[in-house]
C-alpha cells in the first residue's frame, strides 16, 4: 500500500515537471501572430454634418463696425439679400464667460470670442420644438452668409442623436457642445429651445424662449434686435 502511494506521488511530481516543458514547446511551435486573424479596426465615426468652428471668432466679412459702432451695409455674399436697418439701441449683457468644445473637434471656443452679429441657438435632438425650428436656422445661415453668424449649442444630448439631426435636417452651421447646461445656468434659463441674438460688439440684445421659431419670426427678430434685414 505504501509502495503504491509512493509510486503515485512520484508520478505526480514527474507530471508537474514535464507539463510546463510541454507547454513551453507548444507555445514556441504554435501559430505566429501572422497566422491569427488581425483584430478589426475600431468602427470609424460617421463624418460630422456640421462645419468646424475655426471661423467663429472672425467677424462676418460685411458686418465690420462703422464709425457709429453699428453694422455697415457692405456687399453681402452672393445670393444673400440682406441689408442694414435702423441700429438697435445700446445695452445688452455680455455672453457668458464659458469655453465649449466644438462638435467637430479642434480647439475649444470661448463663447465671448464668437464674433457678432450672431444668432446662437441652444438645442437638443430630443426636443420637439428644436427639431421643428432647426431647418429655419439653417436657411437663415445661408441667407445671411457674410453678414451674420448662426451657431448652435447642443446640450443634454448624445453625440449620435445630434449627428442624426444634422444629417436628417440638413443642418450645417457650426455646433458647440454644452453637456453641463452651462449656458442656460449662466443665463438663468431652463427653456428649450433658447436663442440668443448677439450684436457686433458681442452683447446679448435678446433672449428668445417662446418656442419653435419660423423663417418670418427669425427675420423679424434679427431686424428688431440686430438691425439687419434678412428675407424670410
Amino acid at each position: 500500500m505504501s509502495r503504491r502511494h509512493g509510486a503515485g506521488a512520484t508520478s505526480r511530481r514527474l507530471a508537474l515537471v514535464i507539463l510546463p516543458l510541454l507547454l513551453t514547446v507548444t507555445g514556441c511551435t504554435g501559430g505566429t501572430a501572422d497566422d491569427d486573424p488581425a483584430p478589426g479596426p475600431a468602427a470609424a465615426e460617421r463624418p460630422s454634418p456640421f462645419r468646424d468652428c475655426a471661423t467663429l471668432n472672425t467677424a462676418p466679412a460685411a458686418a465690420s463696425p462703422g464709425a457709429s459702432g453699428t453694422a455697415t451695409s457692405g456687399a453681402a455674399a452672393p445670393g444673400a439679400a440682406i441689408s442694414s436697418a435702423a441700429a438697435p439701441a445700446g445695452g445688452g449683457q455680455a455672453l457668458p464667460e464659458l469655453t465649449l468644445p466644438c462638435f467637430t473637434g479642434g480647439a475649444p471656443v470661448a463663447l465671448r470670442d464668437v464674433a457678432g452679429p450672431a444668432v446662437i441657438n441652444v438645442w437638443a435632438s430630443w426636443c420637439g420644438p428644436c427639431r421643428t425650428e432647426l431647418p429655419a436656422f439653417q436657411r437663415l445661415s445661408e441667407r445671411a452668409a457674410g453678414r451674420l453668424q448662426v451657431v448652435g449649442v447642443n446640450t443634454r444630448d448624445s453625440r449620435d442623436g445630434a449627428r442624426s439631426i444634422g444629417e436628417d435636417f440638413g443642418v450645417r452651421f457650426p455646433i458647440l457642445v454644452d453637456q453641463g447646461d452651462a449656458v442656460q445656468r449662466e443665463l438663468r434659463r431652463n427653456a428649450f429651445p433658447l436663442t440668443l441674438f448677439v450684436d457686433a460688439q458681442g452683447r446679448i440684445r435678446h433672449v428668445d424662449a417662446t418656442g419653435a421659431l419660423d423663417d418670418a419670426q427669425l427675420a423679424k427678430l434679427v431686424r428688431q434686435h440686430l438691425g439687419l434685414v434678412v428675407p424670410a
